[in-house]
């Protein structure tokens, strides 16, 4: 099987200065929080942190979809195995939006304690969980092992002609629609927790199943999925999470989890992995973790330590426990039985399930739902875009940017072109085509200052560079803000040295120039080549590349990046999200003649204003 490792960038474990940046005000406020949950003594306390910390969660993602139709459930198929029955199941989370899953469950007849097993980021989804499924099925468990979004049979920016997703693996799909979804101000998060709690009234609602008697389970993202829906639904009663739970002390400069995984504002509001064992207190809970995972057996002790301290509280640290197996991320015979006899304890009041028995697997497309392994209905993004067209409301963008903060320091300069006074151009650093264009630009007579601002712009095809976005959210900072402000800060220190200062920004570097040109006045002109012209044109698409680039979570909730244009902007070949020029005419963006060199480029900003590119336009086509 291939696994995605929860799209974790292993080559950003070594650490850069960025990251250093970002981890020492996260290492302040996780101490921050210690202070705090030390002072826990009463379970009067205890059930104050607990609400406290569901409000801030709950914000932090947005809230969950309240609804709660129709499941239109359906069992395609059913298949004798033996030791337990099998069947092939969709339902609807939402309407339209189809989750594919298959059933396990016993061949006695009565009321059976249930276990939805969450997926982690396997991209042929619900297989991953089938050995676990089963055992715990001969074991007297009904099992639900569901395909999670751009997993399995629910891809998305699916294309027949190749018979995968255009995004590319689970990770990537995650991060594109994650995007998507930060935008609109929510986590894609709730759509994940969301389709975990359908997922239990599809369980609620067979007849085999005791209601009362459920229990959650998951390895690596399944994991994850499991912590949420066991701090938030009250009828999980037991839960046991694999290879996911380590302190964000580790995880926040080391495996920082995708965009499911990680909410804005989560450790600047004092936050910890740990919280989620607090929502669940005093209810049975087992870590378990491997060796070798790099989501390291020291992150997971702190969660454990701490976990076991708050039960205490509630005069329960025994239903609190942690397990560890050999080897690498993953859940390796000794954590599977763990898990087997935990839920064999709490569930069926019974000790000596923990044995594995060797039983018989199926291949892929034996557990396929549907014809060809592909589920129908609707997009997440589709779902997404939606939700954002009926909340969007306009109001002041610009206040939006985080500017004001002292800057970084992390801002690398080089300086290009003769000296004179009468001009400079600031050009944001943003990749090969920028430095090509400040060589350029020097070549032409020009001062050049060419800054490379903080946090890396490259990577994944389509989520570029998502980690130190990722990073900074956790914080409570986003990096276009943090790239914005650094921008000002270099632009500043240039206003009393030249007549005139403009700044440059190519592609995603014209970004930073957007967000931070608003807040300076004395900023001549601001010259942005093929950036991207809208975020309506990525809220309303499946496929975008390097959307976190733009993300100050919200902002398109409230206006669009032509919002922050005036007569200073000098717009030339604006672009969509996946690199392609815009042909049709855009207001006040010039399109470039494909003969013109970069001398007349040049020219054309300095004759050209903002609202005179439109006559120009007409002038060279």
């Amino acid at each position: 099987m291939k696994l995605a490792l929860l799209g974790v960038a292993l080559a950003a474990l070594a650490q850069d200065p960025y990251t250093d940046w970002i981890n020492r005000m996260a290492q302040e406020q996780l101490a921050a929080r210690r202070k705090v949950i030390a002072g826990l003594k009463t379970e009067q306390q205890a059930r104050a942190r607990q609400l406290e910390s569901r409000n801030k969660i709950l914000r932090q993602i947005g809230g969950l979809p309240s609804y709660r139709g129709p499941l239109k459930a359906k069992t395609v198929r059913t298949l004798d195995r033996g030791e337990y029955w099998l069947e092939m199941v969709h339902f609807e989370s939402l309407p339209g939006y189809v989750v594919t899953g298959n059933l396990y469950r016993p061949k006695a007849a009565g009321k059976h304690p249930a276990v939805l097993y969450s997926i982690g980021h396997w991209d042929e989804g619900k297989i991953a969980g089938q050995r676990i499924a089963a055992n715990l099925a001969a074991k007297g468990f009904v099992v639900l092992a569901y395909d999670p979004v751009g997993q399995g049979e629910r891809q998305q920016a699916y294309d027949e002609r190749f018979g995968r997703s255009l995004i590319g693996g689970s990770t990537e799909q995650h991060f594109v629609n994650g995007a998507q979804a930060l935008l609109a101000g929510e986590s894609v998060a709730r759509y994940f927790i969301h389709d975990s709690m359908r997922g239990i009234d599809y369980l609620v609602s067979r007849p085999e199943v005791d209601a009362t008697r459920i229990g959650a389970s998951g390895c690596s993202g399944g994991g994850t999925q499991t912590m949420y829906v066991a701090a938030l639904d009250e009828r999980v009663k037991v839960a046991a999470p694999a290879c996911v739970m380590n302190s964000f002390e580790k995880v926040v400069p080391g495996p920082t989890g995708d965009s499911e995984q990680s909410f804005p504002g989560f450790v600047a509001e004092g936050l910890d992995q740990a919280d989620w064992t607090y929502l669940f207190a005093p209810k049975p809970w087992l870590i378990a973790s491997t060796e070798e995972d790099f989501f390291t057996p020291a992150g997971a002790r702190i969660v454990f330590e701490q976990a076991v301290e708050f039960y205490g509280i509630f005069g329960a640290p025994e239903k609190v426990a942690w397990a560890i197996g050999p080897g690498g991320h993953g859940t390796p015979k000794k954590v599977r039985e763990a898990i087997y006899q935990w839920f064999g304890k709490w569930l069926l009041n019974r000790d000596g399930l923990g044995v594995e028995l060797d039983l018989p697997l199926l291949q892929v497309g034996e557990l396929c739902v549907f014809a060809g392994c592909r589920a129908p209905g609707r997009g997440l993004a589709e779902v997404i875009a939606e939700g954002w067209k009926a909340r969007r409301k306009a109001g002041d963008v610009k206040a939006m940017i985080q500017l004001g903060a002292p800057p970084t320091g992390l801002t690398q300069v080089k300086w290009l072109g003769p000296e004179r006074k009468d001009e400079l151009i600031v050009v944001v650093n943003d990749g090969t085509p920028a430095e090509r264009r400040a060589e350029s630009l020097a070549k032409l007579g020009v001062r050049v200052k060419l800054v490379k601002l903080p946090g890396v712009s490259t990577g994944a095809r389509y989520s570029g560079g998502w980690i130190d976005h990722t990073r900074a959210w956790l914080i409570g900072k986003n990096l276009p803000s943090i790239r914005a402000n650094d921008l000002l800060h270099e632009v500043r220190t240039e206003l009393d040295r030249y007549d005139k200062v403009h700044i440059h920004g190519w592609a995603w570097g014209g970004i930073p120039a957007l967000y931070a040109a608003h807040a300076e006045p004395r900023i001549a002109r601001v010259w942005v080549e093929r950036m991207p012209w809208s975020l309506a044109m990525a809220m309303e698409a499946p496929l975008h590349r390097n959307l976190h680039e733009a993300i100050v979570p919200g902002l398109a909730l409230r206006g669009d990046f032509p919002d922050f244009l005036d007569k200073r902007f000098f717009v030339v070949d604006a672009h969509d999200w996946n690199e392609n020029r815009i042909e049709r005419e855009l207001p006040g963006v010039y399109r470039r003649p494909f003969e013109q060199s970069d001398r007349e480029l040049l020219e054309v900003f300095r004759q050209l204003g903002h609202a005179s590119a439109d006559k120009q336009n007409k002038k060279e086509n």
